[in-house]
């Protein structure tokens, strides 16, 4: 399922980045790996604030929905 879908609060592992390989790699840049650790903090509008790899990042939802859980 895509982030998008996720509880806050709960950790989930990345199963899958989708997109394009720019969007790829913008995301590997982030932190956002396939087999790491995501938590979504909050969600306002869609768009998500999310912990990573130590790091809170916001990321919008044309993002969120290509990294699958």
């Amino acid at each position: 399922m895509p982030l998008t879908m996720a509880k806050p609060g709960e950790p989930n592992e990345i199963k899958k980045i989708g997109g394009k390989e720019e969007t790829r790699k913008f995301l590997l840049n982030l932190g956002f790996v396939v087999g790491g650790v995501v938590t979504v903090v909050s969600e306002i509008g869609g768009n998500l604030i999310v912990n990573v790899k130590d790091s809170r990042v916001a990321i919008g939802k044309d993002m969120a929905v290509k990294i699958l859980i």
